[in-house]
């Protein structure tokens, strides 16, 4: 079996740096063939800014390799390293990705801004993942600046404006704590920004976040995101099986004794599907299996368009996004994550379906 792909996770505020060294760490890839995958939420984010301003990649010499079911781009850079863009739904780009698995030397994650580092982390236990990846390290982004003026991060009002954007997100969390927990995650911590504030702030601000850490963490700085790749990447650090030593004011929220039977199906039908009636299977579905999420996209008879389906519990919404492309084909693919799912009734429950 092949060695699993190591996976960096690199997290921090809207606006402390993470882009700019993801940036610096293509061009600089040293010969790794890296995946990027940047989890957006209102943030400018690798496909903008990268694609679009990085001399690694000019946006003429880009090529768009697939489109998974969440509706993510996986565009393949002209330096051998792939990128990814995904709104909401981890899982489907993670499989596109390790379907590449031989041509990948590493992936890079970056996070959502107000995202909590060991949920995204924990989702390496599930067996669709395990088999293939393992979380190398956890690099936390400081901004320096921001810190030592008290903000934390230097837009507060953008990052009051992302949470509200964001249904997902406790909005009562205070950004102290998701500061805390960011940090308590790391493996590598980078002060981003030292040369805006003097060396009296910067010590501040560096025992500030060496109060914060639960074990000895390597803190480093960063002038714009320029460290060594050999530096971020190559901890062999196997996060997924280490969280115990990474303490979370949320551990009693998220933590659950079974989070190993967390699995997935990711099914494809070559057929059209009348969405009424499988709507009311897969609520009928999820009666009968523990299913937490549902979405993919659904070919819809006598329509043009792609039907988008999303489920939440017993909780459904449906719209139509786009024209199916000439050289797409119309199937209809569901991704489902749940407890113990007993793929084959699923399957053979949705196959039985008539228009």
């Amino acid at each position: 079996m092949a060695a699993k792909i190591p996976v960096t996770i690199i997290t921090g505020f809207l606006g402390s740096g993470k882009t700019t060294l993801i940036r610096h760490l293509l061009q600089n890839n040293q010969g790794r063939r890296i995946a990027v995958l940047v989890n957006e939420f209102g943030e400018l984010g690798i496909d903008g800014e990268l694609l679009r301003s990085c001399q690694v990649c000019p946006e003429d010499e880009a090529e768009t390799a697939s489109s998974p079911a969440d509706g993510s781009n996986i565009v393949e850079l002209t330096n051998g390293c792939l990128c990814c863009t995904v709104q909401e739904e981890f899982l489907p780009t993670m499989l596109e990705l390790l379907k590449r698995r031989d041509r990948l030397d590493c992936i890079l994650i970056e996070t959502s801004g107000l995202a909590l580092p060991k949920p995204l982390i924990r989702a390496f236990r599930w067996p669709d993942i395990r088999n293939a990846a393992t979380v190398d390290g956890v690099i936390t982004v400081v901004d320096c600046e921001a810190v030592a003026n008290g903000t934390l991060a230097p837009d507060p009002d953008a990052i009051t404006a992302q949470r509200q954007a964001d249904p997902n997100l406790d909005h009562d969390t205070p950004l102290q704590e998701l500061f805390e927990d960011q940090l308590a995650c790391a493996d590598l911590v980078t002060l981003n920004k030292t040369d805006l504030v003097d060396e009296l702030a910067v010590t501040n601000v560096l025992g500030l976040v060496q109060q914060e850490l639960p074990r000895a963490v390597k803190i480093v700085r960063s002038d714009r995101g320029q460290l060594d790749p050999s530096l971020v990447l190559g901890f062999n650090a196997a996060v997924e099986d280490d969280l115990d030593d990474r303490p979370s004011h949320h551990d009693d929220e998220t933590e659950h004794e079974h989070d190993d039977d967390i699995s997935s199906t990711h099914l494809v039908f070559d057929r059209s599907f009348n969405p009424d009636h499988l709507q009311t299977q897969l609520q009928a579905l999820v009666q009968q299996q523990e299913i937490y999420r549902i979405k993919g996209f659904v070919s819809v008879p006598n329509k043009p368009m792609r039907l988008v389906l999303q489920g939440v519990g017993e909780r459904f919404e449906r719209f139509y996004d786009r024209p199916w492309q000439p050289e797409e084909p119309k199937q209809t693919r569901l991704v489902f994550i749940g407890r113990a799912l007993d793929a084959d009734k699923i399957e053979s429950e949705l196959a039985g379906l008539t228009n």
